[in-house]
């Protein structure tokens, strides 16, 4: 591991000063993944930033919505009284995600800020745009199975591997950010990037900027929701497709509608075209093949991942089922 210099922050405004300073800086919470990533020598921080001392944690009901402090863990967030009955989701996409051990570890902000699983960003022998712009995209014509099939571009398809901000995305849920320049709240969608020209810049965080909270909006009484996650093995494992739905249904009709999709895009993908599809409609598998097929008809499939798009259309049709038929 390269050498670095180490800090635990007082407070925000040290660690955002500090990580705003000319060094390259980054944060340290649960470390989970990032530890990992230093050890491989992906990333370099010149500096450290210790900020798990820091009070921002806990899930407090406001208004409408829930605001869930950056540091808290993933298990304390899908353990929460008002989350488990008003926002399944997003309980359900926690746990079906990491290992009991990780869970406990793991902050919100940590797990949505996640780097990728492909294994080209991860090996300094491969050529990855992602992590040396220019370098090129060593899946594009290798093995890519696992990779994105929405949001691509000629430089990157790498998936992006949160469970919980597909949850989120479906839930207009908003990050607070805190930076040099003040505070600033940026919802989910407009935060992460697409890879475009530049794969390597991933969401809109400027230099020092820290994630604070999370304001996770909620349903209405009466709404269904629920995560469903595709993958090859049970337990511990990334997802081939996932979609996070929410439905209002009344008299057999669906009121209102949420969809996002995971495992198939460069980030979390909200489905507007799906929810287009089915508000108004019936509850019925014709809406929901409709829908399926609308979620996926902007698909850029490659040879090694082009079942994805059956696959996507399946996961979206048997979680709105499954939805559709729990008790409201």
């Amino acid at each position: 591991m390269r050498a670095f210099e180490y800090l635990r922050a007082s407070d925000v405004h040290h660690a955002v000063a500090t990580a705003a300073a000319g060094q390259e800086a980054a944060y340290l919470a649960g470390g989970t993944t990032q530890v990992d990533l230093m050890k491989d020598g992906v990333l370099g921080p010149d500096v450290l930033i210790d900020i798990t001392r820091l009070p921002l944690r806990g899930v407090v009901p406001d208004g409408g919505a829930v605001r869930v402090g950056a540091l808290t863990t993933m298990a304390e967030l899908a353990a929460d009284p008002l989350v488990s009955r008003r926002l399944p989701v997003v309980s359900e996409s926690l746990l079906l995600a990491a290992s009991p051990q990780l869970r406990n570890m793991a902050t919100v902000a940590g797990n949505l800020l996640q780097r990728t699983r492909c294994r080209y960003y991860r090996d300094l022998s491969c050529a990855c745009n992602k992590r040396q712009p220019g370098s090129g995209c060593g899946a594009l014509e290798g093995h890519h199975r696992m990779h994105a099939i929405l949001g691509t571009s000629q430089h990157c398809i790498a998936t992006h591997a949160s469970d919980l901000a597909v949850a989120l995305v479906a839930l207009g849920a908003a990050v607070r950010v805190r930076g040099v320049n003040g505070e600033r709240t940026v919802p989910l969608t407009q935060f992460y990037l697409p890879p475009g020209d530049t794969p390597d810049v991933e969401n809109t965080l400027g230099r020092g900027e820290l994630i604070t909270a999370v304001e996770v909006p909620l349903l209405p009484e009466g709404a269904r929701s629920g995560y469903l996650k595709v993958r090859d093995r049970a337990s511990y494992e990334f997802a081939l497709a996932s979609a996070a739905v929410a439905l209002v249904i009344t008299d057999g009709v669906i009121r209102d509608a949420r969809v996002a999709l995971g495992g198939l895009a460069t980030v979390p993908w909200r489905s507007h075209a799906a929810e287009d599809a089915l508000r108004g409609a019936a509850a019925a598998p014709g809406t929901f093949a409709a829908a399926a097929e609308a979620a996926l008809s902007g698909a850029s499939p490659r040879p090694g991942n082009a079942f994805k798009v059956e696959l996507g259309r399946r996961t979206v049709v048997r979680a709105l089922s499954t939805v559709a038929g729990r008790q409201a």
